[in-house]
Formats: structure tokens, sequence, C-alpha cells
């Protein structure tokens, strides 16, 4: 009895790292290290190619705080088709439920502020909704709003998004888990990018799994 005990024991000192190490195996690279804007490029408008982006994007603790100001975004300089982005955001506790940013995705060249591309919104009140910028046919999409209020978190508090590209330009948006958008798009690739849009916003953990 008392080695099959021990056998029972060692086997679960065994067992439980390996398990952990899987749940960190999850597919996912990062886009923003936690650290820099390596591998980062900003897009500002014309009156305001001087700025500097180290004013506008700051990083505190591995979140990449934008100040809001001056209007651009900020993206990775890549294409990407058939993927599932995911990041954290939150905007502070003492702010109003217009606050606004958004994630961009599709981002068709060339780059201006804002480009071409469906942005997955970034506003708190209706965070997720699908959006066609720099086109006007061609993107359908539905949001549930009574989803959307049952996941969204309270004003200050981390909440975690999905979205969901496919090939066929096909786009799902998760919020805290839940669904709350669907959609499809004409465009199908392009970099990924996030918004600054005169409200100041947090991101961490902005990473991606590409798709076979």
């Amino acid at each position: 009895m008392r080695q099959f005990l021990f056998g029972l024991a060692t086997t679960a000192i065994l067992f439980v790292p390996v398990s952990r190490a899987a749940d960190k195996d999850d597919g996912f690279t990062p886009l923003f290290n936690g650290i820099d804007l390596k591998g980062l490029k900003v897009q500002y408008e014309d009156k305001d190619k001087g700025a500097d982006p180290a004013k506008t994007f700051t990083i505190k603790e591995g979140a990449l705080i934008v100040s809001g100001k001056p209007k651009c975004y900020i993206y990775a300089d890549k294409n990407f088709k058939n993927y599932v982005l995911q990041f954290d955001w939150r905007f502070p506790k003492d702010s109003t439920p217009d606050s606004n940013s958004g994630c961009l995705v599709h981002i068709q060249l060339p780059h201006k502020v804002m480009p071409k591309s469906v942005e997955p919104q970034g506003r708190y009140k209706d965070h997720g909704k699908l959006y066609a910028v720099g086109f006007k046919e061609g993107l359908e999409s539905t949001f549930n709003e009574e989803a959307h209020k049952k996941a969204l978190r309270p004003m200050g508090e981390w909440s975690t998004t999905e979205v969901t590209c496919k090939a066929d330009g096909s786009i799902t948006v998760k919020l805290n888990g839940v669904l709350v958008s669907t959609g499809k798009s004409p465009l199908t690739e392009g970099p990924i990018g996030f918004q600054c849009e005169g409200w100041e916003v947090h991101f961490k953990n902005i990473k991606i799994k590409e798709l076979k």
C-alpha cells in the first residue's frame, strides 16, 4: 500500500508541471512585447508627422498606455490572414462610456489616419461592434447588444477581446469569452493596428495565433 501511494504521489508531481507547460503552449505569439515598441510602427496625420511616438505610447508594468493624442494608430507592419487575435484592454476608472479606441484588422495601403480597414470597435459602450473604415459597402455584420451588456465589465477593470478572422472574410468578436459580433468582410488580409483617438486607453497581452 505504501508503495502504491508513493507511486500515485510521484505521478501527480510529474503530471502537474507538464499540464501547466501545455497550458502555456497555446500557439499564440506576442505582437507587443510589454517592454518597448519593437516591431510596431505609428501612423500620424500629416500635420503631426513630427510627433514623438514615445510620448503618445508609453509602457507601464507590461501595459501599453495610449495617451489619446494626437490622433493616430499603432500597427504591426505585416500582413495577417486567417488568425485569432487576443488582447486585454481597459479605460481609466473615471472614464465615460463614450471613451473610444479601436482595433483595426485587414489594414489596406496606403497607411493614413484612418486607413481602409475593418474595425472591431474599441469604444466602451459598444465594444466589439464591427465597422467598415474607409469603405461604404461590402461589410455585413451583426452586433448582439444583450450579450455585450452581460459581458462588459465595470470601467477601470481589464477585459479580454478575441477577434477571429478567417480567410473567407468572416470575422467574429468575443468579449470576455462571450460572442458579441459576427460578420463578413470584403477585405481578408493586412496589418493589425490599434487606434489612438482622443481617450486614454490601456492594452496588454496583445498576441496572435495564425491558423492553418
